[in-house]
């Protein structure tokens, strides 16, 4: 596999063509061979629990597997779908900006795996998991 040149401003609108990516607020720090780092803006509509105010464990867990599904598209030029993942939740992301770092781990031609680290803005590790991803080369239709 090749890896593509990188267009910073180029790779941030292909991440916020989904809707969802632009409803987390997702902001592309830096890609390149050697992984990326995106940025989440915090929002009240991410609490989990309205009392103590922490952010849902499905956004960090949706945080970790598109900064590992783009580490691997840093790589490859485009998007891969996810087969499987796990998520390690180390403490409470308090109200706050949150900075996920994803790397690739292994990169193969039909399957490989990336991981992702999500900090605080204090620089504390929120949550760290790992995906395994469907890499090959998409079938041209007959």
């Amino acid at each position: 596999m090749t890896t593509p040149s990188l267009d910073l401003a180029a790779f941030q609108e292909r991440m916020l063509a989904a809707p969802f990516h632009r409803w987390l607020g997702l902001k592309l720090q830096a890609a390149g061979h050697d992984g990326v780092t995106i940025v989440m803006p915090w929002r009240e509509e991410m609490v989990s629990d309205p009392v103590r105010r922490y952010t849902h464990g499905g956004i960090l867990a949706a945080l970790i597997d598109l900064t590992a599904d783009y580490a691997i598209a840093a790589r490859i030029g485009r998007g891969v779908p996810t087969i499987d993942m796990r998520i390690d939740y180390h403490r409470a992301a308090m109200p706050g900006d949150l900075v996920a770092r994803g790397t690739v781990i292994k990169l193969g031609t039909t399957v490989s795996t990336a991981g992702a680290e999500v900090h605080d803005r204090d620089g504390k590790l929120i949550a760290s998991g790992r995906g395994v991803y469907f890499t090959a080369e998409p079938r041209s239709a007959p």
